[in-house]
């Protein structure tokens, strides 16, 4: 068992881990490396590599979250579970066609809207050929919040920050196809939530 008092812990992440394994655990059935984008505390990523082990994960996120990141890391002694890269997505470059398949989770809604494109534009250019992209959080489906919840939700969000919001589906499936992606599945999830799942267009 991990011992929890000297890394960042999310009673959230802790609550939806299952679900989300148990969808990637499908949808990553055949692939062999991750890329996570947004790997916040490191709990989904330490998690998933423990159960996954035939995945090679790689964990990423902004320079100020490293710290826990690499506490989940060195901790779990997982071999397939990688030190956090450095990436922001307005500016980072991530090597092309690297990765069979791309995580991330309850990054869109808190990024502003250039910002999601441009984790698009990079899942679409690190993804080989039909590489599977998996995205976690909640969302917009024609024009509608899914429940009244969200919808409070998505104006705590704005009122915070103008440039956070729940994104629209329909946005996200255009940014995809805009980099050789269509979106193959959506599973409902606990709380309010959603996977989304692109995969890369073969050339």
């Amino acid at each position: 068992m991990l011992d929890m008092t000297d890394k960042p812990f999310s009673e959230y992440a802790e609550r939806n881990g299952a679900p989300i394994l148990d969808v990637l655990r499908n949808e990553f059935a055949n692939c062999t490396k991750v890329l996570e984008i947004g790997s916040g505390t490191g709990q989904h990523a330490a998690r998933i590599a423990k159960e996954l082990p035939f995945l090679r994960w790689q964990t990423s996120d902004l320079d100020e979250n490293h710290g826990g990141i690499r506490a989940w890391v060195n901790d779990s002694g997982l071999a397939n579970l990688l030190p956090p890269l450095s990436l922001d997505v307005l500016t980072s470059d991530v090597p092309a066609a690297s990765c069979d398949a791309v995580f991330s989770s309850n990054t869109a809604h808190i990024m502003s809207i250039e910002a999601v494109q441009k984790m698009f534009e990079i899942v679409g250019n690190v993804l080989t050929e039909r590489g599977v992209f998996c995205l976690y959080g909640p969302f917009r489906q024609g024009g509608e919040f899914n429940t009244p919840s969200n919808a409070a939700f998505h104006t705590s969000l704005r009122s915070r920050n103008p440039e956070m919001g729940i994104r629209h589906l329909e946005s996200l499936d255009e940014y995809a196809r805009d980099h050789n992606m269509a979106r193959a599945r959506l599973y409902t999830m606990p709380a309010n939530n959603h996977i989304a799942v692109w995969n890369k267009d073969a050339a």
